[in-house]
């Protein structure tokens, strides 16, 4: 699936619209911290991948920021758990 994943500053997250659908991971930058805070999929979306390229995105993007992850949404923490290569990434 082909997607594009954008940082929608006004709204404190990443996001994709597919199909007139929307996914996102909500945060919240804090000094040298990005909280996630939530994730979200639309039922139509899911089982494509959108929430993990999602989490990666965003992983990605503090680092390109020089920030630490915090993670308080279970898909986050769970993404991160099967990849323990991003542990790294964490507060």
């Amino acid at each position: 699936m082909n997607m594009s994943i954008t940082d929608n500053k006004e709204e404190n997250r990443f996001e994709t619209t597919i199909d007139g659908k929307t996914g996102f991971v909500d945060y919240k930058r804090k000094g040298d911290f990005m909280h996630l805070t939530h994730t979200e999929v639309p039922k139509a979306l899911e089982g494509n991948g959108v929430g993990s390229a999602l989490v990666k995105y965003a992983l990605q993007a503090s680092k390109n920021e020089g920030k630490k992850v915090v993670s308080h949404c279970s898909f986050v923490s769970g993404y991160i758990e099967r990849h323990p290569e991003l542990e790294s990434y964490l507060a």
